[in-house]
C-alpha cells in the first residue's frame, strides 16, 4: 500500500524492486506453509515492466488439488503482507495442464509472462 514519506502529505507508491522482493519473500513463506503448492508466480504489469502508481500484483498459483471451487480458493491465502493490492488465481495441476493444452489466449499469456517464484513441477 502507499506509504507517507516522512512527515510529508505526499504518498509514495512502492517501487517494482520492493514489490518483487516482497513477492519472493511471500512466495518462500507460502511454499513452506503449503506442501501441495506446485508453482507460484506473478504476471501482468510487475512481470512485464509496465507497472505504475496504483498497479496491483497479479499472482498465479498451481496446487496439486483442491476441494474448493475456483472462485473460493484464494480466500485461504494471506495477501495482506504484500506492499500493494494483490489478486491471486489458484488452479489445480489438472486445470493448469488442461488450460495450457487447450492453448487459450490467457493461458498463452500466463505461460509467456509469468515470473515463477516457486517451481516444484520439474
Amino acid at each position: 500500500m502507499p506509504v507517507r514519506s516522512s512527515s510529508s502529505r505526499v504518498l509514495r507508491w512502492p517501487g517494482d524492486e520492493q514489490v518483487r522482493g516482497a513477492a519472493f519473500e511471500w512466495g518462500r513463506n507460502e511454499s513452506e506453509r503449503r506442501p501441495d503448492l506446485v508453482r507460484l508466480g506473478y504476471f501482468g504489469s510487475y512481470a512485464n515492466g509496465t507497472w505504475g502508481v496504483g498497479s496491483d500484483l497479479d499472482l498465479v498459483a498451481v496446487v496439486e488439488s483442491s476441494a474448493e471451487p475456483f472462485h473460493r480458493r484464494a480466500l485461504s491465502w494471506d495477501l495482506l503482507t504484500l506492499p500493494v493490492p494483490a489478486e491471486l488465481l489458484v488452479y489445480t495441476r489438472d486445470e493448469w495442464d488442461r488450460m495450457q493444452a487447450e492453448g487459450a489466449r490467457f493461458a498463452a499469456t500466463l505461460a509467456r509472462e509469468t515470473v515463477w517464484i516457486v517451481n516444484r513441477s520439474e
